[in-house]
């Protein structure tokens, strides 16, 4: 129903927002990653989901579309309410998760507030082929990086070099490129995922 909900942030509660869109207070459930990017006062762009059940009404929102997929893909999951995926989106970023799937690791994914063991594998068991898949076709994913493929490549390519699968390398440099520099520091980084 709405795609993304606009306007300065009045009020931040422990799990939500309110964002003031035309003199309408939206309370918006939202991530710890989320929350740490609105500020009060401030104008804040948030992607939205809308839960209806017979006595909910709730709206859910993020700062990022990914963040969003992210969240619509754990609430596919049977037994994973929107709690459930706000706890573990709050633990980690939409990139992590990602990875966390494809390497089937469980404690990265139970160290989200109320996630067990059986949901956590239940989500691998759910998510990993849609992960792998979507992550292969992704824009940027065959690159990695829009602003330095050829590094990202490069990094790629070493680590596939190492032993790594395309898609385990593909994983881990997109979950560090962002806050790398050099081909040395993409590998560095993602060696210290993988390991």
């Amino acid at each position: 129903m709405f795609y993304y909900i606009k306007g300065p942030v009045a009020y931040k509660g422990a799990d939500f927002m309110v964002i003031d869109a035309g003199g309408v207070g939206y309370k918006i459930y939202t991530s710890d990653y989320t929350l740490q990017k609105a500020s009060v006062n401030s104008e804040f762009k948030a992607y939205t989901y809308l839960h209806i059940r017979e006595d909910i009404f709730d709206i859910y929102g993020f700062a990022t579309s990914e963040e969003l997929s992210t969240f619509e893909m754990l609430i596919s999951v049977s037994g994973v309410g929107p709690k459930a995926a706000l706890a573990v989106l709050s633990g980690m970023t939409p990139d992590k998760f990602a990875l966390a799937v494809i390497h089937s690791d469980i404690k990265a994914i139970t160290a989200a507030q109320g996630v067990g063991k059986k949901i956590a594998e239940r989500i691998i068991v759910e998510l990993k082929d849609k992960i792998s898949r979507e992550l292969g076709s992704a824009p940027g994913f065959n690159g990695v990086s829009e602003t330095a493929p050829e590094t990202a490549d490069e990094a790629v390519n070493a680590l596939m070099v190492l032993g790594y699968s395309a898609l385990e390398a593909k994983g881990a440099v997109i979950a560090v490129k962002d806050s790398c520099s050099t081909v040395e520091d993409i590998i560095k980084k993602a060696l210290t995922i993988l390991m």
